[in-house]
């Protein structure tokens, strides 16, 4: 599990380490489920503002970990936003899913539909998002809570559905798509994200949730066939199907996840990278540096390599 607490970053891992990350932060990789080394973590620095974005968050695996994922999706956040809570954090940012709403045909989802969450995942921050909301309402402590669709872009671990399929076909390997691949998607690229979350720093409402969205959407067939496209240089449907292969599908894949981001919009922001820039960066990073992942190779696997996975950091 990964955190950004102001100055501090915290990784999952056995005991503390610190780095220095050369721009003047600096960096501690601990736990959020260690209740006493987060209370000591804002007891010695002056945090200012919490970025919670630590989560298991591999849908897949979840349906495998459960019991991991609650621990720390729900326990970790209920230390975290406790020990910010006793430190007096000026603002407390708790990062959601568009996936806590379950799927929909049709329906537009906005901040205020209700959650029903249809796998262990959403349903870990599904229930983490009611801890965090119980302070603001108790304590009025200043809260706020953003949803945001899928997002990509260079960076980003291969366990993910468009880093897997461009790190299987730079390897000439076939894209494995569960179920149909009739599951549409919203994707957001990682720049368009990150000024999402500094206009909720600076302007997002204590005790709001803002959904953090696109009307880009296509399905996982679509998304296969774009990259065999782009990557394959070719067009013919039955070459195209080449470079496919379907698996079992997961025991829910909801089908779409389709939100309206008009409160964002009202603050100011709106995706600006095209999708065809996006992902011609994200292709290229890959091809350069998928290499410098350590055993990257079991996150291309159909379905999570559950006792050997791990998530490891590009050095």
């Amino acid at each position: 599990s990964a955190a950004d607490v102001g100055r501090w970053g915290c990784r999952g891992a056995s005991g503390l380490r610190q780095a220095a990350a050369g721009d003047g932060r600096r960096r501690v990789h601990g736990d959020i489920c260690e209740p006493h080394f987060i209370k000591l973590l804002f007891e010695t620095e002056k945090i200012d503002i919490v970025l919670h974005f630590a989560a298991q968050t591999h849908v897949d695996l979840s349906f495998w970990r459960t019991l991991e994922f609650t621990y720390v999706n729900v326990y970790g956040t209920h230390v975290l936003v406790t020990a910010a809570y006793e430190a007096s954090v000026e603002k407390f940012i708790y990062v959601s899913t568009d996936e806590v709403y379950g799927g929909s045909l049709d329906e537009e989802f906005d901040e205020a539909s209700p959650k029903r969450p249809t796998n262990p995942y959403a349903s870990s921050k599904a229930a983490a998002e009611c801890f965090v909301q119980s302070y603001w309402e108790r304590y009025q402590f200043p809260v706020v809570i953003t949803r945001s669709s899928n997002v990509y872009g260079p960076h980003q671990y291969p366990e993910k559905v468009i880093p897997k399929f461009i790190s299987l076909l730079h390897q000439n390997r076939k894209c494995c798509i569960h179920g149909s691949g009739l599951q549409r998607r919203n994707f957001l690229y990682a720049t368009d994200v990150v000024e999402a979350f500094l206009t909720v720093l600076k302007k997002g409402k204590p005790g709001e949730i803002y959904n953090i969205g696109t009307n880009f959407e296509m399905s996982i067939v679509q998304l296969a066939k774009e990259l065999i496209h782009l990557m394959k240089k070719t067009t013919s449907e039955s070459e195209m199907e080449h470079w496919v292969d379907y698996v079992k599908d997961r025991p829910t894949n909801d089908l779409r996840y389709p939100m309206n981001s008009e409160k964002m919009h009202n603050l100011g922001w709106r995706p600006k990278v095209p999708w065809k820039e996006g992902i011609k960066k994200t292709i290229e990073w890959y091809r350069d540096n998928f290499h410098n992942w350590k055993n990257a190779e079991k996150a291309l696997e159909p379905f999570p390599v559950t006792e050997l996975f791990a998530q490891l950091d590009v050095p």
